[in-house]
């Protein structure tokens, strides 16, 4: 019914060897993803304590920070020194947008299971939400 393959397999080099580039695992593909996802979070979070300084999200700059430092091998990461408006109407789009990236950082913190990384993100994910609601309430309320 088929016919059988003849030719060369086009992925092996030329060299013989199947691979001749490194390749990375699934471990540690997953262990980019996350740092970036909670680098991305870490950023957010310190864009909302310029803008709203509060000792939780000082403690989850710090664990962020950490988490990241533990899977890029050491290597800490570039922290954000702005300086913001405290009345700044962006508020909600930064809880907003940190909430996704925590849900992001959430799912492949499952997928590598992490729990540490996991239960930091839910963590961030729920305070979040929280923010949105509180800064919904005052909206509607003023």
């Amino acid at each position: 019914m088929y016919e059988p393959i003849r030719t060369k397999s086009v992925h092996t080099t030329m060299a013989g060897k199947p691979s001749d580039f490194p390749h990375r695992t699934r471990e540690e593909e997953l262990d980019i993803q996350l740092a970036a996802h909670l680098a991305a979070l870490l950023a957010v979070t310190d864009e909302l304590r310029a803008a709203a300084p509060s000792a939780d999200l000082d403690t989850a700059a710090t664990r962020l920070a950490q988490q990241v430092t533990r899977l890029r091998g050491g290597r800490t990461p570039v922290r954000s020194t702005l300086a913001a408006d405290p009345a700044d109407p962006r508020l909600a789009v930064l809880h907003e947008r940190a909430h996704a990236l925590a849900g992001r950082a959430l799912l492949v913190a499952a997928s590598r299971a992490d729990t540490a990384a996991a239960i930091l993100a839910a963590q961030r994910m729920d305070a979040h939400a929280a923010a949105l609601v509180e800064t919904e309430q005052l909206s509607t309320a003023g």
